[in-house]
């Protein structure tokens, strides 16, 4: 797990079936300074963060495989949660 910023939301037209009904974000993964940690990614957001938002993520595949209901998305990065 891992926090990051959210910087906006995606979209594409052609995709993988199992990411049909998900929404997709960009996101900056930070270190513990809030500094950037990486390049930005994007993620699978169940929970409807918005721009400028702090959230959890993985890369957990499990937990990305229940967000979808898909048993071979291939989902890397997932929202967790929206931090406070």
């Amino acid at each position: 797990m891992q926090t990051a910023l959210i910087l906006g939301s995606t979209r594409a037209t052609i995709k993988h079936e199992s990411f049909e009904g998900q929404r997709l974000v960009l996101l900056q993964p930070l270190m513990l300074d809030k500094t950037p940690d990486g390049p930005p990614l994007i993620a699978i957001d169940a929970f409807g963060s918005r721009r400028g938002d702090r959230v959890i993520i993985t890369s957990d595949g499990m937990y990305a495989r229940s967000v979808t209901n898909h048993e071979n998305t291939p989902a890397r990065w997932s929202v967790m949660g929206i931090l406070d």
